[in-house]
């Protein structure tokens, strides 16, 4: 019977029937590798054979929620969907040095805390760094074992000895499994190492944490099989100019995704942030042109944050168009609208947007907000100090609702702000203090703050 041969991107992970010089998915030369399978395929044999019989349950059949053991950091546990549950497998990626090994270092220890068996299996350092990391960050004492090895048979022989509640793998992409012909990091190795401890964590019982090296789109690196092998997929976002560091959730079986938790990296490493509105908030200016709060939701938390714009004129024929924390696409997308339909030009104007504190939005409800900044950046006026603004534009120019209204405005409130721009047929409750001014249109939105026709 002939080989059956796969040919796997090692870029983007799309998959190739035959080795081709460049990948058509992602346009990159050379990435192109053949990939051994996990295991042996069913036979004909196998397959016209009489296998076990699989129980049935009926869909309406009550099932008790799975355990979870909170760790007592409150940001994360709010990102695992109220804790870690037994048996689960974790991926946290993120850009290096951003922090995930001091992260995850506090998180063992206070797992280990809670009465948790934990291993800390490091593949990029020795164990006498992370012992120095455990001091420096006043976790000397923390019953975590620690380990230094890639091979990946010894690591699932150890953990079958010991029996963990918790394996934490620092990081997946230095793992070997001597059954597979490459090098460790490749397509092949990263699937093979995930596969095996996925399964074993499913096998024993034991939580497992992979961390995952990022590539320089943001995405983890390897074949995006791995992501949908584990039940969570976290990412460790933050700007290396901010102290905030923002875990978020992509995918959580147990629990809603999309969900943040804030950190700020202090010299002990990093502190929960329990009010991020505040602190994202802490340092604006009381008004400033081209400032605007948006009134944003992350998962289940409403944030407040503030976009900041600056238009001038561009000294050189092509205008520039920079966006940092919010999606470029999407600018130009407003910039057409309010040139189309409300007779706004933005021609031979450099165009710079911020997302204040590092915080990167992507909910299309930031909408109103991103123009609301253009045109005070634009006309020079800015606007009151106590507003939050929120909505999404359509490309014909009308206001579309937003859901969760009333948390957005009950937050705004909670940090004094007194005023809201919304869309009309906003559904929730306008809780007492707050003065809404609901429209339903850009151009009326442009002659009510700006006063232009």
């Amino acid at each position: 019977m002939a080989k059956t041969q796969s040919f796997t991107c090692s870029s983007c992970g799309a998959k190739h029937p035959r080795w081709s010089g460049r990948c058509d998915a992602c346009s990159a030369w050379n990435t192109i590798v053949e990939e051994a399978p996990l295991t042996a395929g069913p036979s004909k044999k196998t397959l016209g054979g009489k296998g076990r019989s699989i129980e049935l349950l009926d869909l309406a059949a009550e099932e008790a929620p799975p355990p979870r053991t909170c760790s007592g950091m409150d940001e994360l546990d709010r990102v695992l969907g109220g804790g870690l549950v037994p048996a689960s497998a974790t991926l946290v990626g993120g850009d290096p040095g951003i922090g995930k090994s001091t992260l995850l270092l506090q998180a063992a220890a206070k797992f280990a805390g809670a009465g948790l068996s934990v291993v800390y299996v490091s593949g990029e350092e020795a164990s006498a760094q992370v012992r120095m990391r455990a001091q420096r960050l006043g976790l000397g004492d923390a019953k975590v074992r620690l380990a230094a090895e890639t091979n990946l048979r010894d690591i699932l022989t150890t953990l079958d000895r010991e029996r963990p509640q918790l394996a934490i793998i620092d990081s997946i992409q230095t793992m070997w499994a001597d059954n597979v012909e490459a090098a460790p990091g490749s397509v092949s190795q990263v699937r093979s190492a995930a596969h095996e401890l996925v399964s074993f964590a499913k096998r024993r019982g034991t939580s497992v944490v992979l961390v995952g090296h990022v590539t320089k789109d943001g995405q983890i690196a390897g074949p995006r099989v791995v992501e949908h092998m584990v039940d969570t997929v976290l990412y460790f976002e933050g700007e290396r100019g901010h102290q905030f560091r923002i875990l978020r959730a992509v995918k959580n079986r147990f629990g809603p995704a999309d969900e943040i938790g804030v950190f700020e990296m202090t010299g002990r490493g990093l502190a929960e942030v329990a009010n991020p509105s505040a602190l994202f908030l802490s340092d604006r200016e009381t008004r400033a042109p081209g400032a605007v709060v948006f009134a944003g939701v992350e998962g289940t938390r409403p944030v407040l944050v503030e976009f900041q714009a600056l238009v001038a004129p561009s000294p050189t024929p092509q205008a520039r168009r920079t966006v940092v924390g919010w999606d470029g696409s999407r600018l130009a997308m407003i910039l057409a609208v309010l040139e189309a339909r409300c007779g706004i030009p933005f021609a031979g104007l450099d165009v710079y947007l911020n997302v204040a504190g590092g915080l990167r939005v992507s909910e299309p409800a930031a909408d109103l907000a991103v123009a609301a900044a253009l045109l005070s950046a634009r006309e020079d006026a800015a606007l009151p100090a106590d507003m939050v603004v929120f909505g999404e534009i359509s490309l014909s120019g009308a206001l579309r609702p937003v859901s969760q209204t009333e948390n957005r405005l009950k937050e705004a409130q909670k940090l004094g702000f007194s005023q809201a721009t919304l869309p009309e047929r906003s559904a929730g409750s306008i809780p007492k203090g707050v003065t809404v001014c609901q429209m339903n249109d850009l151009a009326t939105f442009v002659g009510e703050i700006f006063g232009a026709g």
